[in-house]
């Protein structure tokens, strides 16, 4: 149906490719650059022989960040920016954004605790970019994303830039790990197994399209729905693994730079990107709904839709829309009441 890189194929085709491309380069700036996802996310993408400036910001360490990745033998320069007003200067010139930034879950915490924190983050973020990068595409990793995709659009509605093709939820963690999940189950290469994931990005609110998967698997009705929770509750196995010490960084690091590479890969020329994300959609009764997207040069190209659902997979659309619906109208909600810096 359309053509993709999946897995860890993706962020190494990034990186291994193009190197003697006429393909244009980008400037990316990350925000939130020196935390646990930011560090990782902007080593891979200094590796990106498609990003010409590497601009990171943090309220704290960017500097010395930026110093050490720019030792890397890369083509992108990179340079670091420190504080709430050195935040126009990251963002100056960006053409894509990438927006870790917020505190990470702990052991009991659910998304929706992060609320309140990441939200206030995100929204100054995004009020940063409409102001200094109008036309840049702005990929939010920062959660709950159910929220923060909600709130970013909202404030640049305020702002008068919002264009939805512009604006991406990243889910493609979900993504990753139904793929390793599932190449696991049935002993194949995780590199070549896709699992689209649609729906949302917390919970229940995350259904793995285990019938759309390709190569086509098929599991008994009890360890289907094993599997589906499994995918679900991923990101808790994590945070109860590291015991206190945060929640996933590594494997959202890489599944960030696996669409950002995606992204880039779009954004100069190749047809045919594919990537699931949480968008602005009317598929469903949810207003935001995360769904397989065909990148192109402006951002969403189009949006390949549910696909055919098995009855399981109809019944967890319908079980998750009004917990996608309520975490959108509370972003939406929150974004009204946000007052923004002039």
């Amino acid at each position: 149906m359309f053509s993709r890189i999946s897995g860890a194929g993706a962020v190494r085709t990034a990186i291994r490719s193009f190197s003697s491309s006429s393909q244009s380069l980008t400037r990316v700036a990350v925000l939130g650059a020196a935390g646990g996802i930011g560090q990782p996310l902007s080593l891979l993408l200094k590796g990106s022989p498609l990003v010409s400036e590497l601009s990171l910001y943090d309220i704290v360490h960017t500097p010395g960040v930026a110093a050490d990745l720019s030792h890397i033998e890369t083509r992108a320069r990179v340079t670091g920016h420190v504080g709430a007003d050195q935040l126009g200067a990251a963002l100056k010139g960006s053409e894509v954004v990438v927006i870790p930034a917020g505190v990470p879950r702990k052991p009991g915490m659910t998304r929706d605790d992060l609320f309140n924190t990441n939200a206030s983050i995100v929204a100054t973020l995004v009020d940063g970019c409409a102001q200094h990068c109008p036309t840049a595409i702005i990929c939010i990793i920062s959660n709950p994303v159910n929220s923060t995709v909600p709130i970013a659009a909202e404030i640049l509605k305020r702002r008068g830039v919002y264009d939805p093709k512009r604006l991406f939820g990243v889910t493609t963690l979900d993504i990753v790990r139904a793929n390793t999940f599932v190449s696991e189950l049935k002993g194949l290469d995780p590199s070549k197994v896709n699992v689209p994931v649609i729906g949302g990005h917390a919970g229940k609110t995350i259904i793995p399209l285990i019938s759309q998967c390709s190569p086509h698997v098929e599991f008994p009705q009890a360890e289907l729905e094993a599997l589906t929770l499994r995918i679900q509750e991923a990101g808790t196995e994590v945070v109860k693994a590291k015991a206190g010490a945060g929640s996933a960084t590594l494997s959202m690091a890489f599944a960030g730079a696996r669409f950002t590479s995606s992204l880039l890969r779009a954004l100069g020329g190749e047809s045919g990107v594919s990537e699931c994300s949480f968008v602005e959609s009317s598929l469903t009764a949810s207003p935001y709904f995360s769904t397989p997207i065909i990148l192109g040069k402006h951002g969403l190209e189009s949006n390949l839709g549910l696909g055919k659902l098995s009855a399981f997979e109809e019944r967890l659309v319908q079980e998750a829309l009004a917990e996608l619906q309520a975490s959108v109208k509370k972003g939406v909600e929150f974004a009204a009441a946000f007052k923004a810096t002039k």
